[in-house]
């Protein structure tokens, strides 16, 4: 039986397979323009344009660097790449993942490692780096919620936990065109690249 198609054309010409990702098939422009064109929230946020992972991700990266800001900027870098693999795979809302089962977990990590090898990280972030990572996540999260997905700042304390007003003072949510946000994406990857 043949076996069914398992990779992707991207469009600086790579064929990702994404069952068996390599680095070499990574480019950051293909990941910053996937990124730039997937919304969060299952789009269900307000504005004129959907609140993308590519705009997520470079909130992330600010919110890591208050919380440690003595940390390295490949760490800084890994912060800003947390989401990369749903340029491909797509961003699924916690509970559809749960539904999904481990196997969107495994599809995630390999396409995480392939990513992380190709821009001089280690496969596997260490434990208190992803903990400060996840920490900036749900900060951005808390920050999503109650500013353009609609929930009030309890409920996001329930989900997302008490922000601490000091790491989120004075940040907005940016909703800009994909090619705005694509554009930013790529210039503070080159920027964190060249600073490692």
């Amino acid at each position: 039986m043949k076996q069914p198609r398992a990779w992707q054309r991207m469009l600086s010409g790579r064929r990702l397979d994404l069952l068996d990702p390599t680095p070499m098939d990574i480019e950051i422009a293909d990941i910053a323009h996937g990124l730039a064109f997937v919304a969060r929230w299952n789009g269900q946020t307000q504005g004129d344009f959907a609140y993308s992972v590519a705009e997520h991700s470079l909130l992330v990266e600010t919110l890591f660097a208050r919380i440690d800001p003595a940390a390295p900027s490949k760490w800084r870098l890994a912060a800003l790449l947390h989401d990369a693999p749903e340029y491909v795979i797509g961003d699924m809302i916690s509970p559809v993942k749960a539904a999904v089962g481990p196997g969107y977990g495994a599809l995630d990590d390999r396409l995480t490692a392939a990513i992380h090898i190709r821009f001089g990280l280690p496969a596997t972030i260490p434990a208190p780096i992803k903990k400060r990572v996840k920490a900036a996540d749900k900060l951005s999260a808390w920050m999503e919620a109650t500013r353009i997905a609609g929930f009030s700042p309890a409920e996001a304390d329930k989900f997302f936990g008490k922000p601490d007003p000091a790491l989120i003072a004075g940040l907005e949510i940016l909703l800009r065109p994909p090619v705005a946000v694509r554009a930013a994406y790529v210039a503070r990857h080159a920027a964190l690249l060249a600073a490692c």
